[in-house]
């Protein structure tokens, strides 16, 4: 299988317009970013992503992995666990995790999603 190599994402501007979070609680968190790989059949993704400030209900359907470069944000599972997040915060999110993300400055991170 062939790697893929991924360009620096903090230099990346050609961002695409993803719209506004649907399940918002508080604010207008608006999205944005750029799918890296796809890979067949679409099982796994990665990219860079980036969100503005707000708060929402969140619900991870595959299992997800993010390195956040920029901003700050706190997310919050529904048993009442908390992630901080500041840059360079690394964070892994199984499958069917629930709970709240609030975003305090924009964030971008790169993922992985499987």
């Amino acid at each position: 299988m062939k790697a893929h190599v991924m360009q620096n994402p903090l230099q990346i501007t050609d961002t695409v317009d993803w719209g506004l979070i649907p399940t918002m609680i508080e604010g207008e968190s608006h999205t944005s970013g750029r799918v890296l790989y796809k890979g067949p059949n679409g099982e796994s993704e990665c990219g860079l992503w980036i969100c503005t400030p707000g708060k929402w209900n969140c619900h991870v359907t595959k299992d997800e992995f993010c390195h956040f470069l920029e901003g700050r944000c706190t997310y919050v599972h529904e048993n009442g666990d908390v992630i901080e997040v500041t840059p360079d915060t690394a964070a892994f999110f199984p499958q069917d995790w629930k709970g709240t993300c609030t975003v305090h400055e924009t964030v971008k991170k790169v993922y992985m999603i499987r």
